[in-house]
């Protein structure tokens, strides 16, 4: 047996219950992973609350974790116990003991630590939104939505990393501000104080080259007055409480924009190698100490209700973690 997080109805953060579970053992091209850390993530909060579908009830939530391989599939070729890894895993991660196939699993350099490994979903993220989906060019400007969050503290370095002329970020406080300029942007917009598209265009007339949009709906409309000729804007959430943008086909053509929709989910399903080399890339920056994930919480996995509730209150920044 083991300790674990279970949802056994959709609801409220009360509905997390942290019980004992049955210890998984792995199939053929899975290990098992003794956890040392795993990590919030907005979907979790939205599969608890239902807005996956339909999900079979009970379900441990969770995407990603770290830790060190405890015991290996018969076709497992390439790791051994005791290996340091994290992992996209099989059937949730707010667990002591979790599995993973080895095409989502990574090696974790000595140099690089167990909480910083923690953030390798949100580096993947990162990091294919702007070089992958947007294919950022070296000198061309960059707006960061939610610069403070996990995904976009994370992405304004790597956008840095990799050559960005001016950066902007947006964020909900000013008290985010000194995070998202920590993180290496060069203009952070308080977007309850300032309209980002009257800033952007009062200092560039032609609009920023890329936008990352995690909140879409009426944000991502808006966000199209502020892209410039032959720029992209790259959707790669939606919690915005209206849900999807309506983008109009000539706010496309006439300017050669294009709008692109990422999920890391889906590449996980369809193309896993991208997955892998965003993540080979994701340790050498860590390792390199080229970025750094901002931890913004750390809970232990007994106190998993008070570390969505933090999350889905927007008052987080960086990756919030939780400890078995």
């Amino acid at each position: 047996m083991m300790k674990a997080v279970l949802v056994h109805e959709m609801g409220e953060a009360e509905v997390l219950t942290y019980q004992d579970y049955p210890q998984p053992q792995p199939k053929a091209h899975e290990v098992l992973i003794k956890t040392s850390y795993t990590s919030v993530n907005f979907a979790d909060i939205k599969s608890r609350q239902g807005g996956y579908g339909e999900q079979k009830l009970p379900f441990i939530p969770g995407l990603d974790a770290v830790g060190r391989v405890e015991a290996l599939g018969e076709a497992v070729k390439g790791w051994q116990e005791g290996d340091r890894i994290a992992a996209y895993t099989s059937g949730g991660s707010y667990a002591e003991y979790v599995l993973a196939d080895t095409a989502l699993s990574f090696k974790v350099p000595d140099a690089v630590s167990d909480a910083q490994a923690a953030g390798i979903g949100i580096i993947i993220t990162a990091y294919n939104i702007i070089a992958h989906a947007a294919h950022l060019q070296q000198g061309e400007s960059i707006l960061i939505h939610a610069g403070a969050g996990g995904v976009g503290s994370t992405a304004i370095q790597i956008a840095k990393a990799l050559g960005a002329g001016k950066i902007y970020a947006t964020v909900g406080s000013e008290s985010k501000k000194a995070v998202a300029l920590a993180a290496g942007a060069d203009e952070v917009i308080n977007y309850n104080e300032a309209d980002f598209v009257q800033v952007i265009l009062g200092q560039s007339k032609q609009g920023v080259d890329v936008i990352l949009d995690s909140i879409a709906g009426k944000l991502s409309e808006k966000g199209m007055k502020a892209l410039a000729p032959f720029g992209r804007l790259v959707i790669y959430g939606h919690t915005a409480p209206e849900g999807a943008a309506t983008i109009l086909s000539d706010q496309l053509h006439k300017h050669n924009r294009a709008v692109i929709g990422y999920s890391s989910g889906g590449y996980r399903k369809s193309h896993p190698e991208v997955i892998q080399k965003a993540a080979h890339e994701a340790m050498n920056f860590l390792e390199k100490g080229v970025i750094q994930v901002m931890i913004g919480g750390e809970f232990a996995l007994a106190d998993v209700a008070k570390a969505q509730r933090l999350v889905e209150s927007r008052q987080s920044t960086g990756k919030v973690l939780l400890r078995p």
